[in-house]
């Protein structure tokens, strides 16, 4: 199992910081970055080599992969998204797809979260899950988040911005465990989904396999503190968040 980081968004919201780089280089603790923050969560539960969806000033992480590289013990993959700044993530997660039959952590490249995350994930694998999701089940969620609707037995039966908050069992925080046997039935999920409309997350591409009958499980973080780093104020929580870990 590798890690795996989409960091290919233009994170428009957060200029002018991203006027030249992308959402996950944005610093967050001096000069740690949330990619940083995620790398070292990836090395310290004993990663080797994590991979990287680049697209939207890709070069500035091409730049740096070798001191990132150096400072977290990994071997890194960059893996280009030739759509970054016209389509969605669905099709940014589609590009990463050799990859995830491999078997990946994938964390989005704007979530500030502790290693507690991937330590839950890794400890809800097995009795056949093939995709399990960290689900806050404790936030008090409103009309941004991409909240989850779970079913006993059943898992996921709903995920989407687009729905009622008091109706969701929690929220997706954008870190998910996939096994290798799921890759190409999600890699074929993605592609309907960003052939269907590209504008989509690869969250609809989640709801698509469940659509088909695919069971995707949940395991709940607790009360952590993370964030979702899409705007300034994100941001100031994300650098009050960083700093304790």
């Amino acid at each position: 199992m590798i890690g795996l980081v989409l960091a290919a968004g233009a994170g428009r919201r957060l200029r002018p910081y991203t006027d030249t780089l992308p959402k996950a280089l944005v610093p967050v603790d001096g000069d740690t970055t949330v990619l940083d923050l995620t790398l070292g969560n990836f090395a310290e539960i004993g990663l080797t080599e994590a991979a990287i969806v680049v697209g939207y000033r890709k070069e500035a992480v091409y730049e740096r992969k070798a001191a990132l590289e150096a400072t977290y013990g990994l071997t890194l993959t960059l893996v280009d998204n030739d759509k970054a700044e016209e389509w969605n993530n669905a099709y940014s997660l589609w590009c990463a797809r050799d990859i995830i039959r491999r078997g990946v952590i994938l964390a989005n490249g704007d979530t500030v979260h502790p290693v507690s995350v991937e330590r839950t994930l890794l400890a809800a694998r097995g009795e056949g899950r093939k995709i399990i999701l960290a689900l806050d089940a404790v936030k008090r969620l409103a009309d941004e988040e991409m909240k989850v609707i779970t079913e006993e037995e059943k898992g996921v039966r709903r995920i989407t911005k687009l729905m009622d908050p008091a109706t969701a069992t929690g929220e997706y925080i954008g870190v998910t465990l996939i096994e290798p046997e799921a890759a190409d039935e999600l890699a074929d999920a993605l592609k309907a989904t960003f052939e269907r409309d590209p504008d989509l997350y690869y969250e609809d591409g989640y709801q698509e396999l469940v659509d088909r009958g695919f069971t995707i499980d949940v395991a709940p973080i607790g009360d952590v503190p993370w964030v979702e780093i899409d705007n300034h104020d994100d941001l100031a929580k994300g650098r009050v968040i960083a700093c304790q870990y």
